[in-house]
């Protein structure tokens, strides 16, 4: 049985899965300006502001992280899954996921984030 609130365990995610998409993000920036793209222009500024809105996202689940002591180390890796660490309130929790599930998801919030309207 977790400890964890709901609500504080989708921040812990999302502090997994946006420093994934930022990592992609920056690679799919250096893949774009090395194609033989004709208009590299419209393909860099889509992925760049997206890339954007992901590290101001992060930086905020970081500082709210923070702000409730609230700490989040992966601990193990191999094939199929990744363990994570979840400290909160003096607990210690550790939870496995499966690798496809944690790809799904990143490829879910960055569709979200390249196709999210402006504010």
């Amino acid at each position: 049985m977790t400890r964890i609130p709901s609500d504080v365990r989708d921040m812990i995610e999302q502090a997994i899965y946006l420093p994934m998409a930022v990592s992609i993000f920056n690679r799919d920036l250096a893949v774009i300006q090395q194609s033989p793209f004709k208009l590299h222009r419209p393909y860099l500024s889509i992925v760049e502001e997206s890339l954007k809105l992901v590290q101001k996202d992060l930086a905020d689940v970081k500082r709210e992280l923070q702000k409730r002591n609230i700490k989040v180390h992966q601990v193990e890796r191999d094939e199929a899954f990744t363990l994570y660490s979840f400290i909160y309130n003096g607990y210690e929790e550790k939870h496995n996921y499966f690798n496809p599930r944690i790809r799904n998801k990143v490829s879910e919030i960055m569709e979200l984030y390249l196709f999210k309207p402006e504010k």
